[in-house]
């Protein structure tokens, strides 16, 4: 075992303290990362809260991680030390089912192994990344280009990937209309995705204020949800539409905005389920769908596409004891648009 450093909710609704704890040694086919920077993701504070139910404590959240390697086990053949790496939602699957040979992990039939608070499959808890290292098999480790700034791709390994891979999945490209309802952590990556990728992209709001920052991200068209002449502006127009939001609301209004054969793909869970009269499906053959985050090869795609395209989250970089008042802005959703710790203040 070797020793580390992290934050950890040592119970339910517990501040974050200082925790010592231990890694696994460096088996043959793991790699050893040196954690340089791990973002916040609002399911970290879901599950300190234990809001999810079934949380372990103590509890070391992050699962938006970047690093380097600095030790690889004997039988690695995709990494050296002094890599660049990336780790994500999850650190193993039963890597055996029709899923995860299809490189979906994350639909596992024996459910993916989280990289924080889940049970790996030697019976040992996972512990995340507000931490200064972590070791985790070769098959989940991602490459993350020196192009890049490491601090900015880290929320790309959740919030990224989760709105990356419903993109790619419902194949937006040149000239498609996509929409994205909920401009956050979610939504302003998947603006920017969806505006490299050549769509033209509409952000839906509530709020007028938040026109210029859309548009600085890539949007192309903004509508105020609350203005009737708006939405009937878009009603059978879009081919896509990301639904980032996780507040209870009436689907309805959006569902028609949405073309023949067109697609919604929902990616925030609201406390209270949406009801939706089915003549709203029917009339145009529209559709409504899930996605969870995305694979290991397709993650690794998105990585590739950014370093390509320069794309990567909105940040604001804080101190590692300052994880606590980050939590309480979340709430209020005062961050552009993702806390990113910098675990050199460990």
């Amino acid at each position: 075992m070797s020793e580390a450093k992290g934050y950890a909710a040592p119970a339910v609704n517990a501040p974050l303290v200082p925790f010592d704890f231990q890694r696994r040694e460096v088996g043959a086919h793991d790699v050893r990362i040196e954690i340089l920077f791990c973002g916040v993701c609002h399911s970290d504070l879901h599950q300190v809260r234990d809001e999810w139910g079934g949380s372990v404590f103590p509890m070391v959240p992050g699962h938006e991680i970047v690093g380097r390697v600095t030790e690889v086990g004997a039988h690695v053949k995709g990494f050296k030390a002094g890599d660049l790496a990336g780790v994500g939602c999850m650190v193993n699957s039963c890597q055996h089912c029709p899923e995860c040979n299809q490189g979906l992990e994350q639909y596992c039939d024996e459910g993916f192994v989280g990289t924080y608070g889940a049970t790996d499959r030697d019976g040992t808890v996972t512990y995340g990344g507000y931490s200064n290292s972590i070791v985790v098999t070769e098959k989940f480790v991602l490459h993350v280009s020196e192009k890049l700034d490491l601090a900015r791709v880290a929320p790309l390994l959740c919030a990224g990937i989760t709105t990356w891979s419903p993109l790619r999945q419902w194949n937006a490209k040149e000239g498609d209309r996509v929409a994205v309802m909920g401009l956050g952590g979610l939504g302003h990556m998947a603006v920017k995705f969806a505006a490299a990728m050549g769509c033209e992209v509409t952000v839906f709001s509530t709020s007028p204020g938040k026109e210029a920052d859309a548009k600085a991200l890539g949007a192309h068209k903004f509508v105020v949800t609350k203005d009737k002449e708006s939405m009937k502006s878009v009603s059978n127009y879009f081919d896509l539409i990301i639904n980032t939001v996780s507040a209870p609301m009436d689907l309805a209004p959006y569902i028609n905005t949405l073309r023949v054969d067109g697609t919604m793909v929902l990616l925030g869970v609201p406390p209270e389920a949406p009801q939706l009269h089915a003549f709203n499906l029917i009339a145009k053959r529209r559709r409504i769908a899930g996605s969870l985050i995305g694979g290991i090869q397709e993650t690794q795609e998105m990585l590739d596409f950014c370093a390509e395209h320069n794309v990567m989250s909105d940040i604001e970089l804080i101190r590692m004891d300052y994880i606590n008042e980050a939590y309480e802005r979340m709430l209020k959703s005062d961050v552009k648009y993702r806390f990113v710790l910098d675990l050199a203040t460990i």
